[in-house]
């Protein structure tokens, strides 16, 4: 495998099995609260979703971090909710609580909701916008969320603590929660593939509640479905790599990598990551793994995570990010200290 330096993006290169000396690096979350410039536009514009349904404002969203420390990835401004949203489920966004969907699906079938994929077209202009505005050198990140944590806020109506609605569903009725699945997997393949002839670079499969499910679960609901969206994916756009991201997976990543056939893996702080290079397929690319919260202690803690993040993956294609969304109270000087030990 050829060492690079410089590639015109150096991030996709990694994505592309390029083992860099100097990682790549993007925050998961980049674009948000833990910035000024975010806080004085949501405080002038209003809620998420006014900014997220706004391409002028997701733009901007999108593009202040990279304007503030220069990542060498932009992520798409956008929630993995608006997938049911376009599937017809109301959705708004509670102050301090997080977001709702309505009708839940626990106790309404999912036919008798009525699409409405014409409320992504916001997502497609502000990718557009980005991919017009965005710097040579600097890779486009499109996401969406994986089909099982889609499903958990499809049928709870908002988050919990261990999706134990959406488990027993699925357990209980697997015809029914699997056709929430097919349908969720179905709108996501071309949701991504619309970012995509957008203008994104790559795209990334969030599955943040990926661990609470059994092995055989796992296999079911989190494997098997992924694995259908980046079929049908590289059906359309061979060429566009695909980054997994199932938090909490621990050990059931190797079964992830191998039967999804992601092109990256990322990885969230609770995996170690001597052990994750051990036993991950050889030359797999990986994303992550520094804990959110160090980063908000900074100091010597912040460097050591950084050193064993970086020992740990110094021969494997390597993206350095969290592993799981930048926290709204971490010191901005402490994300310019990490940056400033990758970048020399």
């Amino acid at each position: 495998m050829a060492d690079i330096e410089k590639p015109a993006k150096r991030l996709l290169a990694v994505l592309g099995g390029t083992r860099l000396d100097s990682p790549p690096v993007w925050f998961m979350r980049q674009a948000g609260r833990y910035l000024p410039e975010y806080r004085a536009l949501r405080a002038e514009k209003g809620g998420f979703l006014d900014l997220a349904y706004d391409p002028e404002c997701a733009t901007e969203v999108t593009l202040q971090p990279i304007r503030r420390f220069g990542f060498d990835g932009a992520i798409l401004f956008s929630d993995i909710l608006v997938v049911p949203h376009a599937m017809g489920q109301d959705l708004w966004f509670e102050e301090g609580e997080g977001p709702r969907l309505a009708p839940t699906l626990i106790d309404t079938a999912l036919s008798a909701l009525t699409p409405a994929p014409e409320r992504l077209q916001p997502i497609y202009e502000t990718v557009r916008r980005v991919s017009a505005a965005l710097s040579p050198e600097t890779t486009f990140l499109g996401f969406a969320g994986s089909p099982w944590t889609v499903s958990t806020y499809m049928v709870a109506g908002q988050g919990s603590k261990d999706q134990a609605a959406t488990r027993r569903l699925a357990y209980r009725d697997p015809v029914a929660f699997g056709a929430i699945i097919d349908a969720v997997v179905t709108m996501t393949i071309d949701y991504l593939c619309e970012q995509i002839e957008a203008g994104v670079d790559a795209v990334q499969l969030f599955d943040s509640w990926a661990g609470s499910l059994s092995p055989a679960q796992f296999e079911e609901w989190v494997i098997a479905p992924n694995r259908r969206i980046v079929d049908g994916v590289r059906a359309r756009y061979p060429g566009t790599p695909i980054i997994g991201f199932p938090k909490g997976a621990g050990g059931k990543l190797i079964a992830y990598a191998l039967g999804t056939k992601v092109d990256a893996l990322g990885i969230d702080e609770t995996v170690d990551p001597v052990w994750a290079n051990a036993n991950l397929p050889a030359g797999l690319p990986v994303q992550g793994s520094l804990d959110p919260l160090v980063l908000i202690a900074g100091g010597p803690a912040l460097d050591r995570a950084v050193d064993t993040i970086l020992a740990a993956f110094a021969d494997r294609p390597h993206i350095f990010n969290l592993g799981h969304g930048i926290l709204p109270d971490t010191p901005i000087a402490y994300v310019e200290r990490v940056l400033e030990r990758l970048r020399g």
